[in-house]
């Protein structure tokens, strides 16, 4: 049994390094480190964004965009420039999306995949502009839901490229799969984000209309939920779980789909907790409010929204692309863990977006700062 589970964690753990390059693109909470931000290879311009010269400053996850490091085959950066003349003057990459809070902070972008809890903030504060959809090619290929989710008052902000959701993964071995249990087990793993508030509102019968949209008694309910099991692990890095389910000290993880796939590849009999929803999240392309000339910006998401870039973001990342022409060769598993293209099966996904969402702070719906508060607090 132990030899069993040394090589189901070798496998698993080869798997996830060799199969994906972003760890943790969904928000994360409000305490992090200092990003260790990784410049492109290419000459850099100087430190101000808004380039009119040909050359983009761009932020993203780790994975999302490449120069080709990690392996020839994921190009990106390095076939856009030959085909579209463009130079990437600044490519940064962060791991997390707490990272990448800090980052824009930091400088100005021409361009950045801005998940859910970061794209309403830059909205609302006017650091992104408009995007105009007939500039970008196919994006009517782009999913629907995800379009509309950086679509505010008519104004297009963002352009899909990946996106995921979570499911609940248990050892049947152990226990029978309750969704509730999973949150009020010390032997579970959460995601850690102050986006799991949410789940937990879902598991608690208190999600209501929109579970991002949280009234302060429906946020305390699933703080209550959570706050039964101190020992319980807050995961940032995908091989916590790989380490947890099997050495045995793990009976249920909040994960994606393709977690779940490396888990099961790799010998280890979970299985999927029922649900009847649950939520996700989608990465966009926000186009810097200061860009004086978006020519080249333009090309950079006709290019990132192609079917064959998509295809090989999703096949690195082990997340579902925006265009479902995508869904082909080394990207096609991915697809089908997600659903690419199941109705029914999205229509259990709630997407992500900066609480409070539907309802005003105003009205009695704390924002995305009391959740990371919180969150703060349960995850110390």
């Amino acid at each position: 049994m132990h030899r069993r589970r040394t090589y189901a964690l070798a496998l698993a753990a080869a798997a996830l390094v060799a199969g994906t390059g972003a760890a943790s693109p969904t928000p994360a909470p409000a305490s992090f480190v200092k990003p260790k931000a990784t410049p492109s290879p290419s000459p850099t311009a100087t430190p101000t964004a808004t380039q009119s010269d040909g050359t983009l400053q761009i932020l993203t996850y780790r994975g999302y965009a490449e120069y080709g490091g990690v392996s020839p085959r994921f190009n990106w950066v390095g076939d856009f420039e030959k085909e579209t003349g463009c130079r990437i003057a600044k490519l940064d990459t962060v791991q997390t999306a707490e990272d990448m809070i800090k980052q824009v902070g930091a400088r100005p972008y021409d361009l950045i995949s801005a998940g859910p809890a970061l794209a309403g903030g830059l909205i609302a504060a006017k650091q992104v502009q408009p995007v105009d959809p007939a500039k970008v090619d196919g994006y009517d290929d782009l999913g629907e839901r995800l379009r509309d989710l950086t679509t505010v008052s008519g104004k297009v902000y963002g352009v899909p490229y990946l996106w995921g959701y979570h499911e609940f993964v248990y050892d049947p071995a152990r226990v029978k799969g309750e969704l509730k249990e999973a949150f009020a087990s010390s032997r579970t793993a959460l995601r850690d984000s102050p986006m799991t508030l949410a789940d937990a509102a879902l598991a608690a019968g208190k999600g209501g209309d929109d579970p991002f949209a949280l009234t302060q008694e429906q946020l305390d309910a699933a703080v209550g939920l959570l706050e039964g099991a101190k020992e319980r692990t807050y995961w940032k890095n995908p091989l916590d779980l790989v380490k947890g389910f099997a050495t045995g000290e793990l009976d249920y993880a909040q994960a994606t789909p393709y977690y779940r796939l490396l888990l099961q590849k790799a010998g280890l009999g979970v299985r999927t907790a029922a649900a009847r929803e649950t939520t996700g999240w989608a990465d966009s392309w926000m186009l810097g409010a200061n860009v004086p000339d978006t020519t080249c910006a333009y090309r950079w998401l006709n290019w990132m929204t192609a079917p064959n870039a998509q295809r090989d973001a999703a096949a690195w990342t082990g997340l579902a692309p925006a265009n479902a022409k995508a869904c082909k060769g080394r990207a096609r598993e991915i697809c089908q863990a997600y659903g690419v293209g199941d109705a029914k099966r999205l229509e259990r996904v709630a997407f992500a977006e900066r609480p409070p969402a539907g309802c005003r702070e105003q009205d009695g719906c704390p924002g995305y700062d009391a959740w990371a508060k919180l969150w703060d607090k349960l995850a110390k």
